[in-house]
């Protein structure tokens, strides 16, 4: 199983759309056994679900993330855990051991301009 994790520095961006990095863990027997970073760049947010889905990806931790990026992760059978803040990887280790759920952490940009930088904690509305 491979899970990426949204990321600056060493934690969850809070903005799928806009992540310059996904954190990109090998899982074997509930382990990590592998983190590598994958530049996320020159992906927008049409793009990022077949980008991740190319790289193997199985599920997705992020902050927040609008409708239209759900939908696309959904399509790609990519399961999603949105709303998550904190360190990557002790998001990991909790997703591992049953202790992380989806937080429906939603980016509603109807509402905002088009320059909007997404600096939420779990809701941009």
């Amino acid at each position: 199983m491979k899970i990426a994790v949204t990321t600056q520095g060493n934690q969850v961006f809070q903005h799928f759309g806009k992540c310059p990095a996904f954190s990109l863990f090998s899982i074997e027997n509930g382990e990590i056994k592998e983190k590598t970073i994958i530049d996320a760049s020159q992906n927008g947010h049409a793009a990022l679900a077949g980008f991740l889905k190319d790289s193997g990806v199985d599920v997705v931790i992020c902050g927040g993330i609008g409708g239209g990026a759900k939908q696309m992760l959904s399509s790609t059978g990519i399961k999603l855990i949105s709303g998550i803040e904190g360190n990557i990887e002790d998001a990991v280790n909790a997703y591992l051991s049953g202790n992380l759920s989806d937080m429906g952490g939603a980016c509603n940009h109807e509402e905002h301009g088009h320059d909007h930088v997404c600096d939420c904690k779990n809701h941009c509305s």
